[in-house]
């Protein structure tokens, strides 16, 4: 468990940076924002290594009894979050400019799923730890303005269309990528 609380850690105090007050004193400390993004890169890819070896070999401690009836949830909830996740990598899309943030409401609608589907330790920390990260991001950049590009219809059927392959994707391989299958029985 240990970790996967260090690489939760490592991870997330990057992304949070500028709500701590640090991005800029960090990056006029280095000689470049290469080198900052490069620190930032550094710093999330060990934390990702850290959780994804934190959460494979955590003991599995149950918390909560999730409703094995009530898993479809989960599922529905999925389809939306990987499409929001999308639409906030790609250029400006309606979607994007009316929700502002559309990867960080993707990322609290993950977590949820995530949360309402598992009930062990790990998990709750883990996808906990997400949710609570997403709103705080989602809180502090709300008050930045709209990207000034005009939106486009074709990035909200890419973001839509990408989604629903990655959904599909995803569902079909969860058991290959993360051990756990997944059914709609």
């Amino acid at each position: 468990m240990t970790l996967l609380g260090l690489g939760i850690l490592l991870f997330f105090i990057p992304h949070l940076w500028r709500e701590m007050g640090l991005r800029d004193t960090i990056l006029a400390a280095l000689p470049s924002e290469t080198a900052y993004k490069a620190l930032f890169s550094l710093l999330s890819l060990l934390g990702l290594g850290l959780i994804i070896v934190g959460k494979a070999n955590a003991p599995f401690q149950m918390i909560f009894q999730p409703l094995f009836g009530l898993r479809w949830i989960s599922h529905f909830l999925m389809l939306p979050a990987l499409i929001l996740v999308v639409l906030g990598n790609l250029p400006t899309s309606h979607l994007k400019h009316q929700l502002r943030h559309p990867m960080l409401a993707g990322v609290v609608l993950f977590s949820g799923a995530h949360l309402w589907a598992n009930g062990d330790l790990a998990s709750v920390l883990l996808f906990g730890s997400f949710g609570l990260w997403a709103i705080v991001k989602f809180v502090s950049l709300h008050h930045m303005a709209r990207p000034a590009k005009r939106p486009r219809i074709v990035w909200d059927i890419i973001g839509i269309a990408a989604g629903l392959i990655l959904y599909v994707l995803i569902f079909n391989y969860h058991g290959h990528l993360f051990g756990v299958g997944l059914s709609i029985d």
